[in-house]
């Protein structure tokens, strides 16, 4: 869905309504989806701002698409979703960077990402 906004002109909840349309989807997930498309993009610049920090060397419009929008997920999850552990969120991540990346996309998406949640101050408890 984030991809989807980028490239059109569309406001998020008609990208959520036709990904919806056009995916099957678990619909248990669908709501939690949906919050993290409409808090991303709502916050993309926050987000933004964090990445960038993150990522030395690397300015947002150097990165792919789907590198860019992985890392705004990971990102916004670690700011305003202390319930799930940072180990789920960056495996997450990276498994979809893997998926729909480059052969470089998992690797790149994990060290920015665990760098913000360093810097967040982010540990799972049960370690």
């Amino acid at each position: 869905m984030l991809y989807g906004l980028e490239i059109t002109d569309d406001v998020p909840e008609e990208a959520i309504a036709r990904f919806w349309r056009e995916m099957a989807g678990n619909p248990e997930g669908r709501e939690y989806g949906d919050e993290l498309v409409l808090g991303v993009w709502n916050q993309r610049e926050k987000v933004d701002e964090v990445i960038v920090r993150a990522s030395r060397n690397w300015r947002l419009d150097r990165m792919t698409r789907v590198d860019r929008n992985v890392l705004r997920l990971g990102t916004y999850e670690l700011l305003h979703h202390a319930d799930v552990p940072r180990a789920v969120i960056l495996d997450e991540a990276v498994e979809l960077a893997k998926r729909f990346g480059t052969e470089e996309s998992g690797g790149f998406v994990n060290g920015v990402l665990d760098k913000i949640a360093n810097d967040l101050g982010r540990v799972d408890t049960d370690r």
